[in-house]
């Protein structure tokens, strides 16, 4: 396997529907996260071996950046020619991803925890593998 490496994510449009959450890459590919994200105030932790996505809506709700969280599957060029971002963390390391959006790697478990008000937009959080997926929408705490 190649090196990978971190990649920066580029503003891609976003549809957030009643059956999910649609996001049109720069190439105009789209892809579809199946489901209501589940609301959760604040934090998630991810089980570790599964696919982590973060996405970050603008205030309209119709543009947003993705990460993938340790994805060491996709090719940087494919990610690049997507508009995908893409971070990679150590066991123990943690980064802000965007102002009010920080993810850490607890062994192979991702945590993300978010601030809606300071990420200034809508923060959800997609985990998934071959057999499944789960969608988590970060809100503040009431």
């Amino acid at each position: 396997m190649s090196a990978r490496s971190d990649i920066a994510p580029s503003t891609l449009g976003v549809e957030l529907k009643e059956e999910g959450v649609y996001v049109e890459y720069t190439d105009e590919r789209r892809t579809f996260y199946n489901g209501v994200p589940e609301r959760v105030e604040g934090e998630v932790r991810c089980r570790p071996g599964k696919d982590v996505h973060v996405l970050v809506t603008d205030p309209t709700e119709t543009e947003g950046v993705l990460v993938y969280v340790n994805d060491l599957k996709t090719h940087d060029d494919i990610l690049e020619s997507t508009g995908v971002g893409r971070v990679l963390l150590g066991d123990g390391e943690e980064e802000e991803l965007f102002p009010g959006v920080t993810v850490r790697a607890d062994g192979y478990a991702i945590e993300i925890e978010a601030d809606p008000e300071a990420a200034r937009g809508r923060v959800f959080v997609f985990e998934e593998d071959e057999l499944g997926e789960r969608g988590f929408e970060l809100v503040a705490p009431e």
